[in-house]
């Protein structure tokens, strides 16, 4: 099983898309407010070199926005 980290805000749209799309096809994940988490901000700018979200971590593969075929393809589903 995949360690994957989902670094997302509570209104953005993107990002309840790519927790839904988790949640249907049964991956577990980690979700961080960036919103509300200041350490999880700095975390996902570190990682990711920007400020927009969703950026989910998959075993240390960054992956920006709803990108449902690299998600597909790093999760091999």
């Amino acid at each position: 099983m995949a360690n994957i980290t989902v670094y997302s805000t509570p209104t953005c749209p993107w990002c309840k898309k790519v927790k839904m799309f988790l949640d249907t096809n049964k991956v577990a994940y980690k979700d961080l407010n960036v919103a509300s988490d200041v350490a999880a901000r700095k975390e996902m700018v570190k990682k990711s070199g920007q400020m927009g979200v969703p950026v989910l971590d998959i075993d240390g593969h960054i992956v920006i926005g709803y990108d449902e075929p690299k998600l597909k393809e790093l999760l091999k589903i």
